[in-house]
């Protein structure tokens, strides 16, 4: 069994970017998005501050939320061999009723990629007050463009 990390959300988030769970690599250092061909950082460094990409997790975690955007993912845990949300079985859901009830000021939920949406939508349907939007994965097992990805996302949060 794996699991996924606490929240990162603060009384002025008003967007919550979901993925399904973290990868293998993203579970070794113990961070989101850590594998270095995912492109989530270089996303939201290109767009938010069009600045390098900071090593230090708590200043990527700092920058989102200067942005009023906290992350998360769908799943507490379940079972799966290697990265791919494919292999998911035996899933267990984060608590969104009680996350969204402590942090009414979320009103955005942005899914990276389909799968963390077709999860979520399995479990919770659609909340009221809520406004659902599905990226493309920032993952390296999607073989999207950086450049598409980026003007998809950046259509979004610009």
């Amino acid at each position: 069994m794996i699991n996924s990390f606490p929240a990162f959300v603060n009384s002025s988030t008003e967007i919550l970017i979901l993925g399904t769970m973290p990868g293998v690599a993203s579970l070794t250092k113990q961070e989101y998005y850590a594998h270095p061909r995912n492109h989530f950082w270089k996303i939201i460094y290109t767009i938010l501050s069009n600045s390098t990409i900071s090593p230090i997790f708590e200043e990527k975690i700092e920058l989102l939320q200067t942005n009023k955007i906290g992350i998360w993912d769908v799943l507490e845990n379940c079972e799966r061999k290697g990265s791919l949300d494919i292999h998911i079985k035996n899933q267990k859901e984060n608590d969104f009723d009680a996350l969204l009830k402590e942090f009414p000021s979320i009103k955005k939920i942005v899914f990276n990629g389909k799968e963390s949406h077709r999860f979520f939508l399995k479990k919770f349907g659609q909340i009221e007050g809520i406004t659902y939007y599905v990226m493309p994965s920032t993952s390296p097992a999607n073989t999207m463009s950086f450049e598409n990805k980026l003007k998809i996302w950046s259509a979004f949060l610009d």
